[in-house]
């Protein structure tokens, strides 16, 4: 990634505490035009708390948060869901709604973003891209229960990308998944990389699939940037807080 561009997110010495329990100190990032960047850490180290604070819907309590040129904290409630349109969000859980089917599923957040008119033009053919995208077209009218751990993994990517977002935030992928599954999953996401050209910051500590995924790997140590290089050169490190994720 080159350095001069400019960056897509920038965090700006973020603090985070939630009681007595210090989850982000002082923390800064930047992340460039279409890079993965991972944010890795033990559970509970802060990295969930972190892509929240993102998207504004934990807020810090002080620091500094900019998306696509926007202050997080200077917009209003119609400004940032103007600014949320374009970021994709993969939630752990996937979030599907039970009660819909695939189809409705992928038209939520159509039904947010997009008038009436736009989406009787247009939202047929962006559940079948969205669709085709996770290899998974033939599902479109069936139910979230009807599907496998990976394919609602799939489906909850599928809705995450119905808006052509620039900006795709995942939080941990590949959780509960098995083995096989975590790493298709993190091979589609390498595809999305490459076709929508989107900028991603991903949540995990599965280190296949950060080996898999990642163009750069942020360690979240003791709720501060404690590292900040390629997983390959991290795997080398000597470093015994670094080495604990690669033994």
């Amino acid at each position: 990634m080159e350095k001069d561009l400019k960056p897509v997110i920038m965090v700006k010495n973020i603090n985070k505490s939630f009681g007595e329990n210090h989850v982000l100190r002082d923390f800064s990032m930047e992340v460039l035009p279409g890079e993965n960047l991972v944010i890795l850490g033990k559970s509970g180290s802060g990295k969930s708390v972190l892509i929240k604070c993102i998207i504004n819907l934990i807020q810090p309590d002080s620091g500094q948060i900019i998306v696509l040129d926007h202050g997080i904290n200077e917009l209003d409630q119609d400004e940032l869901d103007r600014l949320r349109a374009k970021v994709g969000f993969l939630f752990q859980s996937n979030a599907l709604y039970d009660s819909m089917t695939v189809r409705e599923n992928l038209e939520f957040p159509l039904r947010i973003h997009w008038t009436k008119e736009e989406r009787a033009k247009n939202a047929e053919n962006a559940v079948k891209e969205a669709l085709e995208d996770v290899g998974l077209a033939h599902t479109v009218n069936m139910m979230p229960s009807e599907l496998s751990g990976g394919m609602r993994k799939r489906i909850a990517l599928a809705r995450a990308l119905i808006l052509n977002p620039s900006v795709i935030l995942y939080d941990e992928p590949t959780t509960g998944l098995d083995p096989i599954t975590a790493r298709e999953i993190s091979e589609l996401m390498v595809e999305v990389q490459k076709k929508y050209n989107a900028t991603s910051v991903i949540i995990s500590h599965d280190m296949n699939c950060i080996r898999i995924t990642s163009n750069r790997v942020i360690m979240l140590i003791d709720g501060r940037c404690y590292a900040d290089d390629t997983y390959d050169n991290l795997r080398l490190s000597k470093d015994p807080k670094i080495r604990e994720f690669f033994d």
